[in-house]
């Protein structure tokens, strides 16, 4: 049995009680070990992969903006793949480093955005204005879940649950660009990441009031 086939299946196991975000999280990590190992035997550092991994998903939101969905795609896998190596990289290479995670946090950010601006640029242009309207609450909802994190994180909760995480996000994106499907796609991202942001509020205030309570 290879390396990689028993670390999966050692994660699987102590997977078998976690969300199906984390357990996407385990998969990827086993698969894309070796690309973030042979990255580190050539000396490219982990930060170096994170501004290349936006660079390439502004580039998919220049070309859904200017109509090329399907090109916009494969464009998007890439710097998705780039996105799920370079934390890996850091720690492959024991280069991991609190600017680090800084960086690749808010850069996913921009790179979600291009992806959501895009959509309202192409959809402004053809006069949708439904879709319009969705890609500016799929943006906002979106930017919210990642913000409801980060402020609770900032005062000490442990705050990463949530029904709608950014891997269901960005991959129901990529879904939307693939099949061509995008205005149900931005009804089920909207309304899904405007859920998960409230319960991130819910799992927030939990937990200052049991803080509260001892």
């Amino acid at each position: 049995m290879s390396r990689e086939t028993q670390e999966l299946a050692e994660r699987l196991r102590r997977s078998i009680k976690a969300s199906s975000t984390d357990l996407a999280h385990e998969l990827m990590s086993v698969l894309f070990a070796p690309l973030a190992r042979g990255l580190g035997r050539l000396g490219i550092q982990p930060n170096m992969v994170t501004v290349a991994g936006c660079f390439v998903s502004l580039g998919a939101g220049a070309l859904i903006a200017t109509g090329h969905w399907y090109a916009a795609f494969g464009v998007a896998l890439f710097g998705g793949l780039l996105d799920g190596v370079d934390g890996l990289l850091a720690r492959e290479s024991q280069q991991t480093t609190p600017f680090g995670a800084f960086l690749d946090s808010v850069l996913d950010r921009w790179s979600d955005s291009a992806l959501f601006i895009g959509l309202l640029i192409w959809y402004s242009g053809i006069g949708a204005q439904m879709e319009s309207i969705l890609s500016i609450w799929a943006l906002a909802s979106s930017l919210l879940v990642s913000y409801t994190r980060a402020r609770a994180e900032g005062i000490g909760a442990e705050c990463r649950r949530g029904l709608f995480t950014r891997l269901e996000r960005v991959g129901l994106v990529l879904a939307g660009l693939a099949f061509n499907q995008m205005t149900i796609v931005l009804w089920i991202v909207a309304i899904l990441s405007t859920f998960t942001a409230l319960q991130r509020i819910y799992f927030t205030w939990k937990f200052v009031q049991a803080s509260q309570g001892e």
